[in-house]
């Protein structure tokens, strides 16, 4: 059965007479209505007609005493709608006295005030109020905006109608409230009012259908309020009069209330009759509409209306515009469809009613989760929760979402850690689970929580992320005093395996972190933390809890967990976010000296970076923020260590040289790499031995070798540093720092002058990553610019032309490695410090600070620009930023680039057109051209020309050889210059080929012709050949949805209308299918590149003491279409 689209008209009787010229006789309908807009025109019969309507809106009586009253009664409605709003309730009352006495006056400045608002300048004359049509009216309405003579409140940015909204809302409302004893039931004002409203809104001007939509929802809105009312009187009513029967007497009391019951009665209906007709006549239009903005107000009203009127609107009559605008493609709209059904399950008393509509579209919400607006995905999660707790959906159904846990953005991330919690570890939608004891409900929890974190065992990143999800709402984690006992094992009623103990040991070091205000996940914008005092005072007050909480337990669990590479780290690091001074205030001396020699203990113990680190990072930290006593035992503590440590690193180069293993010197020259990397230590004459080792383990071991040169280039920084920050400068410090300096640099250029296939090729490329961050830094750190015009100016060192070709020479050997052999030999400790985007960074910074000129190296390292992945593309995008700053012209240094670029390809055995060097030349020139676009095109019109004209200076250079290097370079920027300047190259490349017949060599004169053919076309088109542009595909964030193609049930069987079944616009259609397109062709992961498997997080399960109480009924689907509202 059909819905009607509109409400019931009058019959015409008469022709409506206008005052703006134009119109045509329309229909009663919709339809008719439409046609009439459609074929609005000018008509003779309607130019005789202009006087049958005044020239002024009429000027409706006053009442002397009201004026007097207020001085300013005699504003129009509209005036007062956009004035401040503090008139609206005496105006509305002033206009209802007015239309109770006279009510067509009344009805002409309501109208008039109707078709204001709606921006038009529109006047009824009240004697012909009754005969006027309302969609003869409408066209003539619509004829003044195509006129152009209609002015937008609605969406003006002037301030005196930032208000304008909110009051005539506030106006509609305040008009229903006060009509609700009388004319809101005559039949009469709010059918006229409503008619126009309805009318206005399927109108195509945008302004006008904005306007009625807002006045036809506000008006429902209102009537539920009074319908409210009613429905509270009529119960009242009831009860009343069935108390009166009882009592067995008949009488005029009876009578009295069973009169008042069915005027109640007859009230609610006539108002619910007015409900209907807007939602027939406005709704079901305008919910679908092109403007998201009225598609968006219409969900929200409806969802208003469910809540607060569920005896009429909540069935699946309405529900289902909820279901479909689920799929929206606008995110506003789905996001004001979620919000709305969230709202909806909130009440209990609702869900029975939901059943059917949840099986519908439960699917829809789970993929909503994963939406690719990231407010819409967090509303949705929310959503998902509040079916869960009320046991509408399948725990199999939640897999998915268990994948966003390690999802980008934070947002995500933290609504799915707050389901979980829910769900899985707190378990509140578990009906059976009953209340403990806090104690025991923490150690549960922290159960629960290892239970999850299982499934990422192998990588502590994902780890890491896990508990920062879910952080925020888990209170077992802060429950210091409960973690502790459940390690050290004292009467837990868990029992932990090592793989629980190594999780519960990254959870307590993760929590401690973010209790004191640090970020245990990288921040995505990279933006400094700024916290208020209530949040510092926090920080202090969790840093004291922690501190009290271990001070005795600490060396237990040190002791326990000293031998344990994985554990060791995470515990030792805690200590610096405690605070030392109540160890003195709490008398526990003993214990911190405890934990000192425990650290002291595990640097020897262990070999690992991270151990190492921490150990480091920790007693740095006690010996700088303790105090008193046990400052200078902490210092003492340091001294020894690292008196320990240049004994141990003696003791092991004389075992090396005695011919025994490497192990102990290769370990110990790594604690002291790590030590050094924070402080300066005193190595006395290890310096002397290191180069003497070096000499034996350089052309054997890159292991020793790489760590000789890290332990002997830090000890000349650390030197550098204190000759510069003294006061005074002994001769011999600077001496002694030259020497050192110069040994360095004759051990690193023994590495630069071995052949290709030599020393380097033979010990991988770990060593060479090393030499070539460690030469860069060096160079760096002694760049003449640092020391000129100073007494220290002798220290100033430039390296040569042919020294910095051997660097880059050595630079290019690691950037062309392929990924595989990359992943086989890198060091997986310190592969952020052996990888190619270390060895582009530390070539990048010598020429972005002249240290090197970029004549030199800027040309070399741009031509790698597009080669070896998106890392080193971003190294030198930002190098070739810092150029432009401090020169603008870059032409040379990018036509220089081009070339390198093009030689390569010359020199590959595979010299065609779809090779893998040619598109690298195409992408390079590609990527080095949209660096001028917009105004930059007219601004750097110069040096564009320049790389044309010299770019085909080279090409003819050797001709036709190097043609190919107008097609896959030159052509790129030429597109950037001006149609005069086209035909100027197009000119100059044709006066180069006068006496050359290229028919001679056809397949070598191709790119000659392909180069003018799409220069012609540039210029004859005023356009752009087809570039390949650098552009960045808009992709779905996460990993890509499921396809579901399980058929669900129709929920809304003889609901359906042929009319719900158009799509706003074609153009609506095809956007959405574009959306839909580019959402679902992205499969990469966001951010983390070691994503679990969908299938194990979706086995992501924590045991239940009791299981569900009720089955699930059928099988969801997914609606048909994402992009735009579908129809069940």
């Amino acid at each position: 059965m059909e819905e009607p689209e509109t409400s019931t008209r009058r019959s015409k009787r008469t022709r409506a007479q206008t005052q703006a010229a134009g119109g045509h006789r329309a229909g009663a309908g919709a339809e008719n209505r439409e046609k009439a807009v459609e074929e609005a025109g000018h008509s003779p019969e309607r130019e005789d007609s202009l006087d049958d309507f005044q020239d002024l809106r009429p000027q409706p009586k006053r009442n002397r005493t009201a004026e007097a009253a207020d001085p300013k009664a005699d504003q129009s409605l509209i005036e007062v709608i956009k004035g401040n709003g503090r008139q609206i309730s005496q105006v509305v009352k002033l206009w209802v006295e007015r239309y109770e006495k006279n009510p067509k006056p009344a009805m002409v400045e309501i109208l008039t005030m109707l078709f204001e608002a709606c921006g038009a300048r529109y006047y009824l004359k009240e004697e012909f109020l009754d005969e006027t049509d309302v969609d003869d009216v409408v066209v003539a309405l619509v004829s003044l905006a195509k006129q152009g003579e209609v002015e937008d409140y609605q969406n003006s940015k002037r301030k005196e109608f930032k208000n304008f909204q909110d009051n005539l809302l506030t106006f509609w409302n305040n008009l229903v409230i006060e009509c609700q004893n009388g004319p809101l039931f005559d039949q009469v004002l709010f059918d006229k009012c409503v008619d126009y409203i309805i009318a206005l809104s399927c109108t195509p001007p945008r302004v006008y259908r904005q306007v009625a939509s807002l006045m036809g929802l506000q008006l429902v809105t209102s009537f539920i309020t009074v319908a409210k009312a009613l429905g509270a009187q009529r119960e009242t009513t009831q009860r009343q009069l069935n108390t009166e029967k009882k009592k067995r007497t008949e009488g005029p009391r009876l009578e009295s209330l069973n009169k008042r019951l069915s005027s109640t009665h007859e009230k609610i209906t006539t108002i619910e009759e007015m409900m209907r007709k807007i939602f027939t006549g406005l709704f079901v239009h305008r919910y679908r509409d092109i403007d998201p903005n009225i598609r968006m107000s219409c969900i929200e009203s409806l969802g208003v209306w469910i809540l607060s009127y569920p005896s009429l609107f909540l069935q699946d009559l309405y529900l289902k515009y909820l279901g479909w605008t689920l799929n929206d493609k606008n995110a506003g709209v789905r996001k004001a469809s979620v919000l709305a059904l969230q709202t909806l399950y909130e009440v209990d008393d609702n869900v029975p009613t939901l059943g059917l509509f949840s099986e519908r579209f439960s699917n829809r919400m789970i993929e909503l989760a994963d939406d690719i607006d990231i407010s819409v995905a967090v509303c949705g999660i929310g959503l998902v929760k509040q079916l869960l707790r009320h046991q509408l959906l399948p725990d199999d159904d939640l897999g998915p979402l268990y994948d966003l846990l390690i999802d980008e953005p934070p947002e995500i991330r933290h609504a799915i850690g707050a389901l979980v919690y829910d769900h899985l570890i707190a378990q509140k939608f578990n009906s059976q689970s009953g209340s403990k004891g806090s104690d025991d409900t923490s150690e549960v929890h922290l159960g629960r929580m290892l239970q999850i974190l299982r499934e990422f065992s192998t990588d502590p990143i994902l780890i890491i992320y896990v508990i920062d999800d879910v952080w925020e709402y888990m209170i077992a984690m802060k429950d210091w005093k409960c973690i502790i006992s459940m390690l050290l094992d004292e009467n837990s009623v868990i029992e932990l395996t090592d793989e629980d103990g190594t999780n519960l040991v990254r959870l307590l070091s993760a929590s401690v972190k973010k209790a004191v205000g640090e970020r245990i996940v990288p921040a995505t914008d990279n933006r400094k933390q700024y916290f208020n005092k209530a949040q510092k005072e926090s920080f202090e007050n969790n840093r004291k809890d922690i501190t009290i909480a271990m001070m005795k337990s600490y060396p237990q669990l040190l002791r326990k967990f000293m031998a344990d590479k994985a554990k060791i780290p995470s515990l030792i690091e805690i200590i610096v976010h405690m605070r030392l001074e109540l160890y003195s205030l709490k008398r526990q001396e003993q214990s911190f000296k405890s934990i000192l020699k425990l650290v002291k203990e595990a640097f020897f113990k262990h070999g690992e970076k991270d151990a190492l680190r921490s150990c480091v990072k920790a007693i740095n930290y006690c010996s700088a923020e303790s105090q008193g006593e046990l400052q200078d035992f902490a210092r003492n503590q340091l001294k020894e260590l690292e008196d320990e440590l240049v004994t141990k690193v003696k003791s092991a180069i004389k075992e090396v040289e005695d011919g025994d293993d490497e192990y102990s010197l290769v370990v110990n020259l790594k604690r002291l790499y790590e030590l050094q990397l924070s402080r300066a230590v005193t190595i006395g004459s290890l310096y002397e031995d290191f180069v003497r080792i070096l000499g034996s383990f350089r052309d054997s071991n890159a292991e020793v070798a790489s760590f000789l040169l890290l332990n002997m280039y830090l000890h000349v920084a650390w030197s550098l540093h204190s000759i510069v920050s003294s006061e005074t400068v002994s001769r011999d410090s600077v001496t002694s720092l030259l020497h050192a300096r110069n040994v360095l640099f004759e051990q690193l250029e023994y590495f630069l002058n071995e052949p290709a296939d030599g020393v380097v090729g033979k010990l991988g490329n770990q060593l060479a990553c090393r030499v070539c961050a460690i030469l860069a830094e060096s160079w760096f750190l002694f760049r003449k610019t640092n020391f000129s015009a100073t007494n220290l100016e002798n220290l100033g060192y430039s390296p040569d032309a042919s020294i910095c070709q051997k660097f880059w020479k050595l630079c290019e050997q690691q950037l062309d490695i392929t990924d595989e052999t990359e992943d086989e030999d890198v060091d997986k400790e310190y592969v952020e410090e052996t990888n190619r985007d270390a060895v582009m960074v530390a070539a990048a910074k010598l020429v972005a600070s002249d240290t090197v000129s970029k004549d030199d190296l800027g040309s070399d390292i741009i031509s790698h620009y597009v080669m070896h992945g998106t890392g080193v593309a971003e190294i030198v995008k930002h190098l070739i930023t810092a150029l432009r700053k401090k020169d603008d012209d870059l032409s040379t240094t990018f036509l220089e680039a081009l070339k390198k670029a093009f030689q390569r390809h010359m020199l590959e055995s595979d010299e065609s057109v779809t090779g893998k060097s040619s598109q690298e030349c195409r992408d390079l020139a590609v990527r080095l051209s949209s660096m001028f676009v917009g105004a930059a095109r007219n601004k750097h019109r110069p040096e564009i020309l320049k790389i044309v004209k010299d770019g085909i200076n080279y090409a003819f250079l050797d001709a036709p050889k190097h043609l190919s290097f107008l097609e896959y370079s030159v052509l790129h920027f030429v597109s950037k210059l001006p149609a005069p300047d086209i035909m100027d190259v197009i000119k100059d490349v044709q006066n180069r080929t006068e006496s050359v017949n290229t028919e001679e060599n056809p397949s070598g004169w191709r790119p000659y012709h392909v180069f003018l053919e799409i220069l012609h076309e540039k210029y004859a088109k005023n356009e752009g050949p087809p570039e390949e542009k650098e552009g960045v595909t808009v992709r779905r964030r996460g990993r890509p949805r499921k396809q579901r193609n399980v058929q669900g049930k129709r929920l809304f069987d003889g609901h359906s209308s042929g009319e719900e079944e158009d799509m706003i616009s074609s153009s609506d259609q095809e956007d959405g299918q574009d959306e839909k397109q580019d959402e679902d062709e992205d499969d990469e992961a966001p951010l983390i590149h070691a994503i679990r498997s969908s299938s194990k997080l979706r086995s992501l399960r924590v045991s239940r003491s009791d299981g569900r109480s009720q089955n699930r009924l059928g099988d969801s689907s997914r609606a048909p279409d994402d992009s735009t509202a579908s129809r069940a």
